[in-house]
């Protein structure tokens, strides 16, 4: 299967959780070597697919400044990434014309690579229905490449099955992953307790000036 990311492929920018590790607040809005973590991720993902969006909850004013569709979950109750992904499924249907596939990305991983979806697109000509980022031996189920085709099973399994787990729903479909070296710093590494924040304005001087 040949995906073609500049046309087919759309993604959605995850900030829809409750950052109960930091105390609640949008980790994206936090500062990473003097850039807030979100625009480091906005500026990583641009130039990989053809539109952005930004799933996240509560006010959307909060996140006028960057200019990008604010897309609520509609399942509620905070039901975790998988509402999210399924915001940005029925999102990428809307378009003009609808796009095939949606990538998946944290707002809270200040260094995502700019080959990410590239590599995942790539994986999917092996015949797999998703694939996912791996780094280190770990796998990161949030950030991954999705068929929007798959939207109307992924509603039913968390109205009708009280879905909740990616892994779960992930493991119905054959799950394809990519691996990155983790070097000089993991390109994975999120931000999800202020001790996170400053171990990665320690990265970030290793990694911004190899970019």
């Amino acid at each position: 299967m040949t995906v073609e990311p500049a046309r087919e492929v759309v993604g959605l920018l995850l900030a829809g959780g409750l950052a109960r590790r930091m105390g609640g607040g949008d980790k994206g809005l936090l500062s990473v070597g003097g850039r807030r973590v979100i625009d480091r991720v906005i500026d990583a993902a641009r130039g990989q697919v053809r539109a952005l969006a930004l799933n996240a909850n509560g006010d959307p004013a909060r996140f006028a400044a960057f200019g990008l569709p604010v897309i609520a979950d509609g399942i509620l109750d905070f039901a975790g990434p998988l509402a999210g992904v399924l915001a940005g499924m029925d999102w990428a249907a809307s378009l003009a014309p609808p796009a095939r596939w949606l990538v998946s990305l944290p707002t809270d991983a200040p260094f995502l690579p700019r080959d990410l979806v590239a590599r995942l697109a790539a994986c999917l000509e092996g015949g797999c229905d998703i694939a996912v980022a791996e780094s280190g031996g770990q796998v990161h189920p949030v950030i991954a490449l999705w068929p929007v085709a798959l939207s109307e099973a992924l509603r039913r399994a968390m109205l009708e099955e009280d879905m909740r787990k990616i892994d779960r729903w992930t493991a119905r479909y054959r799950v394809a992953t990519v691996a990155w070296p983790t070097a000089p710093a993991d390109p994975f590494f999120n931000a999800n307790t202020l001790e996170d924040i400053a171990e990665a304005e320690r990265l970030a001087r290793l990694i911004d000036k190899t970019r």
